[in-house]
């Protein structure tokens, strides 16, 4: 072997030596005989450096995998016999090998036996067990072996892909599993389960590691081999003594677990657990309170879930086959579990209360299906309600401002403990209001004595009960009675408790997401309003100290005045002055800290203008406000831009750039209160966002920081051309011919939807201007398209690809929008270049959307220009290259009918040959029958 290569092999070696290690692993792969170099290093203990002892089995790895048939009888058995000699070696080395060495090898086993068990290798695991005995290495060796055997032939992580020849193969494979899987239970999984028992004892109480390993082996096993070999007196016995073994417990709870899992018959299964449990009680292990392992006891919930869980699923079958006594006896097996299931349920412990729940949500769901609940039932969905209630609560450690891995966690937990909730208002709803009334009340009435989680999770609640008791728009405080003035006290207690006052974020921001979601409160109960909306405005809210109170503040804020619409009208002018100093927008030398982010002033405009748009006041009053607004941002506008055009330092350009950006998005912003021209016009406020466009269009001339200008711009222009309709059209041209200088990709790709908007808008009213920038648009986006770039530049490519979908959306608008004589009057030269990219398009480009527009803009133009009075030369060019694009499409190896997008071009490419046919009728036939189809060799018969 190259000795300078195998030194990249070091984990600590330099890049060149492991480039060149990589290359020679490369060069070994595809070597007819480098494989054998390998086996013997392998059989004869020739390297000690464990990198290179696991790039043997790499190479040899490769070699079975795929290489393997094309070896002699005589190799093949050499790979059998390399293996057996390095598993005796293990046995008699000073030192077990590493880990990752064993793995390697078990897996290198594994493909041998898939390959070979079926033919020239029956007797692979006996010969195994020949050589390991009852040796610890041996051992370990042989059930890492037989974890990858499972792994190959259960565990397999399906690839989701589209090609057809991959799904043709695992269908193959499976197919090949399942016969190993046959075989193996014909003829040796006795002797396996025999020699796992053999382990299990042997080493039960003097190698805790391999006893794991063994009940490892088993629990996989278990899923797919005869349950009688496993579940019966000695292998229960011993794997339950495993239960009171500190170091064992956990691996034989998971094992049990897979018992337990065991598709079976019903009345089997419930037999099953019920003797199972009776000895895990009898053993103790239900006392939960005397356990601190808390490790064991995340395992024993799971196991305890499952076992619940499978009760239930016999349960539901025995109902299901109408055996009535059974299912009886199997839900009382059920109920005698509930006791437990709450203990783990309330654990302090989240990991052994969240394993538990699955068992808690599927005896909830048998309660609902019940007519009629029993005394105990009723206590238990109460125990569960009370246990829901208290796990939901923070604990002390949570951190607020710095959230990580622990708190996500919790959060997940969380929203588990919220699908109970609601399965248990499904069950009874009225217990649930009233418990849920009971806790808010009595939290509430003390809050200011009360911890911060307590209040917390009162409040969130009432925020709950929401989703679990659903209704219509939002109407909780109609309809039934009982639960509207439920609802309506809780929620006037918490507007008038002062609650809103608490010094904690959760509880603060519980306070104002509830507030928003019963915004419908404030229509029964509308004298609450003012001291809500100063809580939203004051310290509590936008002003409060925590940057994320004051953050989600701002969006909740905008809901709620959307929310109250007219019944804003009396404290409109009050709160436009309140917000005023929130929406300042603070160019970068300002140096100080804006209360609030860009991002949360963008709501905050929004707020604004939904405030003036929905008042009551007169047009001329509104045309003031809105002025009131919009002014002073376009007065800072002019400002930073003159300082922008003088800046010289980059870092202060992109400062500059992204304030004038802001400052377009804010009026942007307010504009969303409109739903269209009338709206605008309604208020008198077509003039000043006029006044807007011609402020900030100047920007799209400013050389420095063009993307984020044009960007901010662009944007404006898609909500007044909603806003202001015909109004804009003059200031079209300039802006386009502006934003077409000196552009990139992502420029064109973000301008072309501008273009679409104005073309399927305004139609034939934009034709002139259209006709005159068609060219100089599809200019740069040709130019853009023929930039050389890097072979692998994945960015580059993918923002080509998005451009080319781009320009042909642009076409498909243009011949959509009954416009096709903007294409006809460019030339019959440009007209023919433009045809040829549709075609290319079509055909050439393995992009499905891309060709499915292109087919959409083919079988337009056929439409349009296809009959006998079409333009000129267009009928030929049907002929000579739609026709053969509708059949040279699909042809291709790229066209891959598996994927959905490839579907719909098809479809698209069957439209186009049906509008040829029916503008061009029999010519059309008759040209496929005696020109083009025999030109592709297509058999006589085929073609008629």
């Amino acid at each position: 072997m190259d000795e300078q290569a195998l030194l990249g092999l070091n984990p600590n070696a330099d890049a060149d030596f492991r480039q060149r290690a990589l290359a020679y692993f490369e060069q070994l792969k595809i070597s007819q005989d480098a494989w054998q170099v390998c086996a013997e290093a392998l059989a004869q203990s020739i390297y000690s450096d464990d990198h290179i002892k696991f790039f043997c089995f790499q190479v040899l790895e490769h070699q079975v995998k795929f290489k393997y048939s094309e070896l002699t009888e005589v190799q093949q058995q050499l790979i059998r016999e390399t293996l057996i000699t390095w598993l005796q070696a293990q046995m008699l080395n000073p030192q077990p090998e590493k880990t990752f060495i064993r793995n390697k090898a078990a897996q290198v086993f594994a493909l041998l036996f898939v390959t070979e068990y079926l033919t020239k290798w029956p007797k692979f695991f006996f010969d195994i067990l020949s050589v390991v005995d009852l040796n610890p290495r041996g051992v370990d060796m042989y059930l890492r072996i037989l974890m990858a055997v499972d792994a190959e032939l259960v565990d397999r992580d399906v690839v989701h892909t589209s090609e057809a020849s991959y799904y043709f193969a695992l269908i193959l494979e499976a197919r090949r599993n399942t016969l190993l899987k046959d075989t193996m239970r014909e003829q040796c999984i006795p002797s396996l389960v025999e020699s796992w028992y053999q382990i299990l004892q042997n080493y039960q109480y003097n190698n805790s590691e391999l006893t794991c390993q063994c009940l490892e082996v088993v629990g996989a096993y278990v899923s797919w081999i005869d349950l009688s070999l496993i579940a019966n007196e000695r292998f229960i016995n011993m794997l339950l003594g495993h239960m009171s073994v500190e170091v064992l417990r956990e691996e034989a709870c998971d094992c049990l677990f897979e018992i337990v899992n065991k598709g079976m018959d019903p009345i089997d299964k419930t037999k099953l657990v019920e003797s199972l449990c009776q000895v895990l009680q009898s053993a103790g292990l239900f006392s939960i309170d005397q356990e601190d392992d808390v490790d064991f006891l995340a395992r024993f919930s799971k196991l305890v879930n499952g076992m619940g869980q499978a009760l239930i699923a016999s349960w539901t079958k025995l109902i299901k086959n109408g055996d009535m006594k059974s299912a009886q006896d199997t839900l009382q097996a059920i109920e005698a579990k509930v006791a437990l299931m709450l203990q783990l349920l309330i654990h302090e412990d989240d990991d052994i209360s969240s394993n538990i729940i699955g068992f808690c949500y599927d005896y909830l769901h048998i309660l609902k299906q019940l007519s009629a609940l029993s005394d105990q039932q009723k206590a238990n969905v109460e125990a569960i309600m009370l246990a829901v209630m208290k796990k939901l609560t923070y604990d002390e450690e949570y951190n607020f401002e710095n959230e990580g891995e622990d708190e996500a966690m919790f959060v997940e937990y969380r929203k588990q403990l919220k699908l109970l909730l609601d399965r248990l208002a499904q069950v009874s709803p009225e217990l649930l209001l009233a418990s849920v009334r009971r806790v808010f009340n009595t939290t509430l009435q003390n809050w200011q004595t009360t911890r911060f989680m307590e209040v917390e999770v009162a409040i969130r609640l009432l925020y709950m009960l929401a989703e679990a008791l659903p209704v219509s728009h939002g109407a909780h405080f109609s309809g039934d009675v009982t639960k509207a003035t439920a609802l309506q006290d809780m929620m006037r207690t918490l507007v008038t408790s002062g609650v809103s006052a608490y010094q904690h974020t959760s509880v603060t921001l519980e306070f104002f997401e509830t507030v928003v979601r019963y915004e419908k409160f404030f229509a029964v109960e509308p004298q609450h309003i003012p001291a809500v909306l100063m809580a939203f405005l004051d310290h509590r809210g936008l002003r409060h100290t925590s940057p994320k109170v004051r953050s989600r503040t701002a969006y909740l804020f905008s809901r709620f005045v959307k929310s109250l619409n007219k019944q804003m009208n009396p404290f409109i002018e009050d709160v436009l002055n309140r917000i005023q100093d929130l929406m300042e927008l603070s160019p970068p030398e300002n140096g100080y800290q804006a209360l609030l982010s860009s991002d949360d002033q963008l709501f905050i405009y929004e707020t604004a203008g939904v405030l003036i748009v929905n008042s009551e006041y007169s047009a001329e009053r509104k045309q003031v406000l809105m002025r009131n607004l919009l002014t002073p941002l376009m007065e800072k506008f002019k400002v930073l831009l003159e300082k922008l055009m003088m800046a010289q330092d980059e870092d202060r350009q992109m400062a500059l750039a992204d304030c004038l950006n802001h400052a377009v998005g804010f009026a942007s912003r307010t504009s969303k209160a409109f739903s269209n021209k009338q709206t605008v016009k309604q208020c008198g406020c077509s003039e000043v966002y006029l006044d807007c466009l011609q402020t900030f269009l100047p920007a799209l001339s400013c050389p420095l920081q063009k993307e984020v200008l044009r960007s901010g711009v662009r944007t404006f222009l898609h909500r007044m051309i909603i806003c202001l309709e015909e109004e804009v059209l003059p200031f079209i041209p300039s802006a386009s011919e502006h934003m077409l200088k000196d552009c990139e990709a992502k420029d064109l790709q973000e301008f072309i939807p501008l273009i679409n908007q104005i073309t399927a808008k305004f139609k034939t009213q934009v034709s002139p201007f259209l006709q005159q920038m068609f060219m100089p648009l599809l200019h740069a986006i040709f130019e853009v398209l023929l930039l050389p770039a890097e072979e692998n530049d994945q960015s580059a490519a993918l923002e080509k690809q998005m451009l080319r979908r781009s320009y042909f959306a642009f076409l498909q608008t243009v011949t959509g929008s009954g416009m096709s004589e903007v294409i006809a009057n460019q030339g019959a030269e440009n007209v023919e270049r433009v045809l040829f990219t549709v075609i290319q398009g079509a055909v050439d480009y393995p992009d499905p959307i891309a060709q499915k527009t292109c087919f959409i803009i083919l079988s337009k133009l056929v439409e349009l220009w296809g009959g006998k009075d079409g333009p000129v030369g267009f009928a030929d060019f049907v002929y000579k290259h739609i026709v053969p694009a509708c059949f040279l499409a699909p042809l291709k190896q790229t066209f891959d009918l598996a994927d959905a997008q490839t579907v719909l071009a098809l479809s698209e490419c069957a439209v186009t040959l049906k509008t040829i046919h029916l503008k061009r009728g029999p010519e059309c036939i008759q040209y496929l029958q005696q020109e083009y189809l025999p030109s592709l060799q297509v058999a006589p018969e085929i073609i008629q």
